[in-house]
């Protein structure tokens, strides 16, 4: 896994907040597939929504959301509980809405975002103070990843 370059960083932590949430919010749709009985799924839902982001939710069953990922050809090293899409990207789980639009602001070139797993703390995932420490990964299009955004 490599590291993102200073320059991407600095590039990118600016970007993020030049552009107004609202502005943001009302540009991008996120379709989201999801399994009726996953509660954390349903919270990582309300979060991005909180956060203003049109979403356009489809609940499926384990068997569509896996043809989902399959087609889209996530590696089950990448996965999580739901998977979203946006514009030509992919969003893999419990990715901070921040994430999300700093992805959008700069546009790389690659398949989308993931965290794999269900880290503690992270959107849809709280528990209380409980907090561990996760990255959002970048996808390649050649699927090497690279760390997007820390998050403590």
């Amino acid at each position: 896994m490599e590291k993102m370059r200073r320059r991407q960083f600095v590039l990118a932590t600016t970007t993020a907040f030049l552009v107004p949430k609202a502005l943001f919010a009302s540009t991008y749709q996120l379709k989201v597939f999801r399994t009726k009985t996953c509660g954390c799924c349903g919270k990582w839902v309300e979060a991005m929504s909180e956060y203003g982001l049109e979403l356009k939710v489809q609940i499926v069953d384990d068997d569509t959301l896996w043809t989902i990922k399959n087609q889209l050809e996530i590696p089950p090293e990448l996965s999580s509980c739901h998977t979203a899409l946006v514009e030509n990207y992919f969003v893999e789980g419990h990715v901070p809405a921040s994430d999300i639009q700093q992805l959008l602001v700069e546009r790389p070139d690659a398949r989308g975002l993931c965290v794999p797993g269900m880290p503690i703390g992270s959107p849809g995932m709280e528990m209380g103070a409980q907090k561990e420490p996760f990255e959002t990964l970048l996808v390649l299009n050649d699927w090497k990843t690279l760390v997007f955004n820390q998050h403590d």
